[in-house]
This record gives structure tokens, C-alpha cells and sequence, in this order.
């Protein structure tokens, strides 16, 4: 949890300010019980008053100092863990954007959305605590167990000699809570899992009558947590019921004692009172020690998780580029061969290249590897062997923005965020009005747009669940081409276009897009068959590629997908 100090560390003048005041009106509540003993014992014996107006008037200004420095302190507490949550979960979501695409396999989806959630949400509310708490009593416990020792050491004795038992009782459960917790976070990111899918295929899940299903798996998922919790529940919970059998065990002996001792005159009644007082607020400290000891296993499990992330290393750094490359080809694969789980190769020996400006189309059954061959090329991942290279350079060597800056991409399961339609495809970008109806035109999607009341203002619900299938493919064609990118990817972006919409946009973008590089993973044939090159992928291999009259010719798998779809005719 040594990376916590690094968010605090900015604030620690806040902290330090805060810890003052807490420290001031801690002690402040410290002395209301001795003051009381000293009235009782002293001043009333006197009959004046004076005195006892005096120190009543002490005691209400400590009971002050002590209600103002508490609420002053626990303010500044909420607004220091306030600022550090936010850096934390700012920097933690930071983190997880730049995660590689392995990485981020590696995590999975809803463990990282529940680390930015529920985590650090545990976290904040320790650092919270610890603020309020963790100031307090201590000092309550050390101050009260001082202040009774100099009061009656023997009394304070009896008192103190429960202490040690209530620490090892803390301490030996609260070692049980970080695993119990670690259990608990891991069942959550299953059931933020099923919740996410389901979120996601509401549609599917109705239209084929499996809510009764969905509900069992979410039931299954939730029973998992409830199990979990419930152990973790019991376990952690068994700490107040101990601490209070001990701490009442501690008052039964206090009592005792100085009842004996009040009987044989070697203490008095006021002694006692003021003793069964800084009895309870030591009590109520050891309570908060307790919540605090709670609150640390489920924050130490947290930050756990959250450090994971934070600590993770980019294995995608720049390295040397080896200087022999052709600058003339475009884009080049030399020998690429890659594998997701190191047992099997999905993609084998892959080699083509590409000039500046050509047309490249990649088809292939379901799971052959086109999409993996994109992600090799824009380095979510690096290659098993080979060199994949643009303009000459290994992809390897060049910074993530830099690369990143060259594409436009559409993707199979690309995302539309919940705003108009002219800011999905802006997309934080310094785009024009001009600029986003241009690539709108481009994408065939400007007449669907307008025949909208509200036009480019249109809002669009998340998912675009508003929208066609079609509609929303040509807004994501439309957000790729705006930046006018070097590198246009289109990972299966026209499946729900007809073949008059598909034919204008293929026009639209030799036209419109001379000098970019375009590279088209489809399905049809009638995608692809204008492209300078073709690749026929199966299995991760290469088994046909040229252009679409030579491989009619020349590739027997690619005729018969060909055949199968048009009977041999395309549609112009």
C-alpha cells in the first residue's frame, strides 16, 4: 500500500492542519473527565461558588474546543479524501486506457471496471477513516490509559491488563480479512461481468426468450458474492461481539477493584467516576480500532487490486528500428507469425506489402484471422517473429501517439457514446462543421442524418441503440475518415450496408481519400474486388492473393466464396 503515500503527499499540509485540530480537540475531550474528578474532589469540598463556576465554564469550553475541532478536522478530512479519491481514480482509469490489448486480456473487462468502482471506493473510505479515526483514538486510548495510571495506577492496571487480549483478538482476525476480501472483489467482477453482458445483448436475450436463463446465470453469479460475503461477513464480524465481551469483562473488573479499594479507603468514589469514564472513551477507541482494523483488510485487498493496474508494465515500449525497411512501400508485413496464447499460431507467415495509397482487401471464413492481423498492425499486440513496418519503420519503433495519429478505424464491435451526432464523430477532435458533413458525405451517412428533425444535433443513446444497423456503421465510417487519416482500417464495417450504399462508399473513398492507404476486412466479395490487393486468410494463413480477376483464376476457395454469393456476378 506504499503507493497511497504518493496521492497523499500533495496534500500533506492539509493533512497536517487537520491533524492539529484533531489533535487539539482530542485532548480538549481528554481532560472534560479529569476536570469533572478534580470538581468533585476538591472544589466542592470548598463550598466557593467561584470555583466551581470557574471550572464548569473550563469544562464547557473543552466540551467546545473538542465538538469545533472535531467538526472542523472531519471536514477537512472529507475534502483531503475527497481530492486523493479523485487523483487515484483518475490516474487508475488513465492507466487502464494505456493498458495493452494483453493486458488488458489479462485483467478482463469487469475486474477493471470494479477496480475503478468498488475498489477504490474501499480505499477512499479507509483513507477517510483513518483521518477521523485514526487520529482520534489512538490518542483517547494512550491519553486516557496515562491519565488513569497517574489518577490510580493500580485501577489503571486492571484496566489496562485487557488491552493486549482485545489487540491479539483484532489483530488474528483481521489477518484472516485480506484473502476473505480478495475473494469477495474477485466474485464481484464476475457478477459486474454478467451484468455488463447482459446490459450489452438485452435485445438478443428477449428476442430469444432467455431472460429465465440470464436471470440463472446472474442468480449463480450472486450466490458466489453472497457466499463469499457472508464468510468474509461472519468472520470479520466476530471482532465488536470479542472486543465487547472483553471490554465488559475489562468494566466488571474495574468495578470490583475499586470497590474494594473504595471500601478499605485507599481510593475514592470520585476516583471511580472519573475512572469509568476514561473507561468508556478507551472502550469507544478500541471500537474505532476495531471498524478501522476492518475497514484496512477490505482496503489492503483493494489496494491490492488497484496497484496491480497502477504497477503494471507496458510491455509495447519503443525499441531501435533495425534501418532495413524500403521507405517506398507503405506498409509491409515480413514473415509475421503470432499467437494470443503461445500454443497455437493465428497468424502464420504472413507477408504482403502496400504502397501509399493502394487498397488492401482481407477476406476469410469466421475466425481466420483477419481482425488479428489489424491488431498486429496497429501493435495492440507485437509480433511472436516477423516485422511488421510502415514507411520502412518497424511498428515497434515508434511512439503510441505517433502511430496511433495514422489510422482511422472502424471495428467490429466498435462504441457509440451517448451525445449527438455530430460530437461521435467529432470525437474530441478540433473538427469543423464543414469537416464532419464532408466525412458524413464520404460515409454515405449525410442523408440519413439530415432526414433527422435535429440533424447533426440528433442524440444518439448509448450503443446507438437508436440507430439502425446500418446507420450506425456509417456514423463509425464517418468519425474514421474525418481526420482525413493516413491509414484507414475498416475491420467489417459495411456487413449492413445494401450493395448500391456499399458500391457509392467504396467510390466516395477512392475518390475522396487518394493519398490514404485503405485497408477493407469483409465478408462479401463485392467489398473487395476493387482493391489493388486481396488476401484470402484461412486458419491464419495466406492462401490466395491478388487481385479479384487473378484469384477468380487462381484460388479455388476464393471462386467458390465468390460463386456462393453472387453466382459469378457481381452487382455494379
Amino acid at each position: 500500500m506504499k503507493w497511497i503515500f504518493s496521492y497523499l503527499s500533495p496534500l500533506k499540509s492539509r493533512i497536517t492542519v487537520g491533524v492539529l485540530i484533531k489533535v487539539i480537540g482530542t485532548v480538549a475531550e481528554l481532560m472534560i473527565p479529569f476536570i469533572l474528578s478534580h470538581i468533585l474532589e476538591n472544589v466542592i469540598h470548598e463550598g466557593r461558588i467561584e470555583y466551581i463556576l470557574f471550572y464548569g465554564i473550563l469544562m464547557a469550553l473543552c466540551a467546545a474546543v473538542a465538538c469545533l475541532g472535531n467538526i472542523i478536522a472531519n471536514r477537512m478530512a472529507a475534502k483531503t479524501t475527497m481530492i486523493f479519491s479523485s487523483e487515484m481514480r483518475r490516474e487508475l482509469f488513465s492507466k487502464t486506457l494505456h493498458l495493452s490489448a494483453r493486458n488488458t486480456d489479462k485483467f478482463t473487462i469487469p475486474s477493471l471496471e470494479s477496480r475503478i468502482t468498488s475498489d477504490t471506493y474501499n480505499v477512499q473510505n479507509f483513507i477517510g477513516m483513518m483521518q477521523r479515526m485514526g487520529i482520534r483514538a489512538p490518542i483517547l486510548l494512550l491519553g486516557g490509559s496515562i491519565i488513569t495510571l497517574i489518577m490510580d495506577r493500580m485501577l489503571a492496571l486492571v484496566m489496562i491488563a485487557t488491552l493486549p487480549l482485545i489487540f491479539i483478538v483484532v489483530y488474528s482476525i483481521s489477518r484472516m480479512g485480506v484473502p476473505l476480501y480478495s475473494k469477495v472483489q474477485a466474485s464481484v467482477d464476475g457478477m459486474v461481468r454478467v451484468v455488463r453482458e447482459d446490459a450489452q445483448g438485452i435485445r438478443v436475450i428477449k428476442a430469444l426468450s432467455k431472460v429465465e436463463y440470464e436471470n440463472q446465470r446472474y442468480d449463480k453469479a450472486n450466490a458466489e458474492l453472497k457466499k463469499n460475503e457472508s464468510l468474509a461477513g461472519i468472520i470479520m464480524g466476530s471482532v465488536n461481539p470479542l472486543m465487547n465481551l472483553l471490554m465488559n469483562g475489562g468494566i466488571v473488573a474495574v468495578i470490583a477493584v475499586s470497590a474494594y479499594f473504595v471500601s478499605t479507603g485507599t481510593s475514592s468514589a470520585t476516583t471511580v467516576i472519573a475512572f469509568m469514564q476514561y473507561f468508556t472513551l478507551i472502550s469507544m477507541a478500541m471500537m474505532s480500532l476495531s471498524r478501522m482494523f476492518v475497514m484496512y483488510t477490505k482496503c489492503a485487498a483493494s489496494a491490492k487490486r488497484i496497484c496491480e493496474v497502477i504497477e503494471c508494465e507496458n510491455e509495447l515500449t519503443p525499441c531501435e528500428d533495425d534501418g532495413e525497411g524500403n521507405p517506398e512501400l507503405h506498409i509491409s508485413f515480413e514473415r509475421v507469425s503470432f499467437s494470443y496464447l503461445g500454443k497455437k499460431n493465428n497468424l502464420k507467415d504472413i507477408s504482403f506489402c502496400l504502397r501509399k495509397g493502394e487498397h488492401l482487401g482481407i477476406i476469410g471464413a469466421t475466425g481466420s484471422g483477419k481482425s488479428t492481423l489489424l491488431r498486429i498492425l496497429m501493435r495492440f499486440y507485437d509480433t511472436d517473429s516477423g516485422i511488421v513496418r510502415i514507411n520502412g519503420k518497424d511498428v515497434r519503433s515508434y511512439d503510441r501517439e505517433e502511430l496511433t495519429s495514422m489510422f482511422g478505424a472502424v471495428f467490429q464491435n466498435d462504441f457509440i457514446y451517448a451525445d449527438s451526432i455530430e460530437e461521435n464523430i467529432r470525437f474530441g477532435r478540433e473538427l469543423s462543421a464543414e469537416e464532419i458533413t464532408e466525412a458524413a458525405k464520404i460515409a454515405q451517412a449525410h442523408d440519413f442524418i439530415t432526414a433527422f428533425s435535429e440533424g447533426y444535433s440528433y442524440p444518439v443513446s448509448s450503443g446507438g441503440t437508436n440507430l439502425s444497423g446500418g446507420q450506425k456503421q456509417r456514423l463509425l465510417i464517418s468519425r474514421a475518415v474525418a481526420g482525413r487519416p493516413e491509414i484507414l482500417v475498416l475491420d467489417d464495417s459495411s456487413s449492413a450496408l445494401d450493395y448500391r450504399t456499399d458500391a457509392n462508399l467504396r467510390e466516395a473513398l477512392a475518390k475522396s481519400l487518394p493519398n490514404s492507404t485503405v485497408i477493407t476486412v469483409a465478408q462479401r466479395v463485392s467489398s473487395v474486388k476493387g482493391c489493388d490487393l486481396i488476401l484470402v486468410i484461412d486458419d491464419g494463413e495466406i492462401i490466395g492473393h491478388g487481385k479479384h480477376e487473378e484469384l477468380l483464376r487462381d484460388c479455388p476457395e476464393y471462386k467458390e466464396i465468390s460463386d456462393s454469393q453472387m453466382g459469378g456476378a457481381f452487382l455494379e
